[in-house]
């Protein structure tokens, strides 16, 4: 496995698209090592690469990112944020605490880190810098605050790992909300403390008129949690119904309400969707083709039985999990990462007694705070491409929000019902 190993490592330093570098590195392995079965094993592998994006759970995929699509294109985020802004703007941290709450409520269309970084950032960071805010806290906020988008459903994550274990991706959707909640009250807290202590961020109080005028504008803006997350969880809408009630809706708020969605805009929001869609699935596809290669190595049957013991304990499993996916998120795609390593864990998940659907919520939180964090998170470069500024000045300021969401792992493990209580209640439990 070295030359694997220095393999993916060249590559991902020379460059090279994530699913080159994966199965580019695969393949070298094969020829080399493996040369007598390399046709038969080169075949399994295309044949695992579709597989990977055929199950029916990935159609609601590309229309959550339609409906983000759509919706950044048009006026919604940023009526959002006017509205957000006009209650809590004149606080301490308003500002900081605005991109918070617009991040989470973003996440609730979007359930994509980047879309939220570049949606909300977009607007909120010059903002920020015009109140006194420096730029590497700015940054900061903005990448580690999108983290909570990818627990708010629909989730991007939440999917592919359902259909990695086979776990229902609507009490995952569930699943995600209380610790999304949780995060974005630690998030503001510090904001707001933060604020107090440097003395800057603080807008004059909206008027009352003024909050009723950004109500009203923004307010349908709200119907995307309602109808994806209480489709779910009344059991009216599948998630994948929930996708397109989402796009219609989509189109609904922006042609007819709002009327800013122009043919050109609409045209780029298809094209759009139909790039990120195709990345999102060639990673997928990438990673189950991975998957399945070091099962047929039996790699996993050889490291892990020393790792988890002989009776592994269920705060032990979810211990070795939970560091696993933090520190690989750090340096690859989080879906490639939910999609390689949870059928791995599954088996020791399963004897321990784990909860699939606390596991989960634990999963894709580590995918998320792995996609803000050095040296590799994905987020990052998401910043700097939109930004425009360096590596260590994105960086900067992470190491609280970092702590923060550390925490935030911290009491999902030591109360696990801050995930489980809405699933349980769904299930009339």
């Amino acid at each position: 496995m070295m030359l694997f190993a220095i393999s993916l490592a060249a590559m991902l330093l020379f460059g090279f698209p994530f699913m080159v570098t994966l199965l580019g590195s695969l393949t070298l392995y094969i020829y080399i090592y493996m040369p007598d079965f390399a046709p038969k094993l080169m075949v399994t592998m295309v044949q695992q690469v579709i597989n990977g994006v055929t199950p029916p759970a990935l159609v609601c995929v590309p229309m959550f990112i339609l409906s983000a699509s759509i919706i950044t294109s048009g006026e919604s985020a940023g009526r959002l944020i006017r509205m957000i802004k006009a209650f809590v703007g004149h606080l301490p941290g308003g500002l900081p605490i605005t991109t918070n709450v617009s991040c989470t409520l973003f996440g609730a269309v979007s359930g994509s880190t980047q879309a939220t970084v570049a949606a909300i950032g977009g607007t909120m960071r010059p903002m920020l810098l015009e109140a006194g805010y420096k730029s590497p806290f700015t940054l900061g906020l903005i990448i580690n605050s999108s983290d909570i988008a990818f627990l708010i459903p629909p989730s991007i994550g939440f999917i592919v790992y359902g259909v990695a274990t086979s776990t229902s991706i609507g009490m995952l959707f569930l699943s995600g909300i209380l610790p999304g909640l949780l995060i974005l009250l630690m998030f503001s807290a510090y904001c707001f403390l933060y604020s107090k202590i440097k003395n800057v961020g603080q807008l004059p109080k909206a008027s009352w008129s003024e909050k009723i005028r950004v109500i009203k504008e923004g307010l349908p803006v709200m119907g995307f949690p309602v109808i994806i997350v209480g489709g779910i969880y009344t059991g009216t809408l599948s998630p994948t119904e929930a996708a397109a009630a989402a796009v219609f809706y989509a189109l609904l708020l922006e042609t007819l309400i709002y009327r800013s969605l122009t043919t050109d805009r609409l045209v780029d929001s298809f094209l759009q969707t139909g790039v990120i869609t195709g990345v999102v699935f060639i990673l997928v596809g990438a990673g189950q083709a991975f998957s399945w290669m070091i099962g047929f190595m039996q790699i996993p049957q050889q490291l892990l039985p020393p790792l988890f013991g002989p009776d592994p304990s269920m705060l032990r499993v979810m211990l070795i999990v939970v560091i696993v996916y933090f520190v690989a998120c750090m340096f690859v795609d989080p879906i490639v990462a939910i999609f390689i390593l949870s059928p791995i864990f599954q088996p020791y998940v399963v004897s321990a007694g784990v909860d699939p659907i606390l596991l989960g919520t634990l999963v894709t939180l580590q995918a998320a705070i792995g996609s803000a964090t050095p040296p590799f998170g994905c987020d990052i470069f998401t910043a700097q491409l939109i930004f425009r500024r360096p590596y260590l000045e994105v960086i900067g300021h992470s190491l609280p929000f970092l702590l923060m969401l550390i925490i935030a792992t911290v009491l999902l493990i030591v109360f696990p019902q801050i995930a489980l209580w809405l699933p349980n209640m769904a299930m009339g439990g």
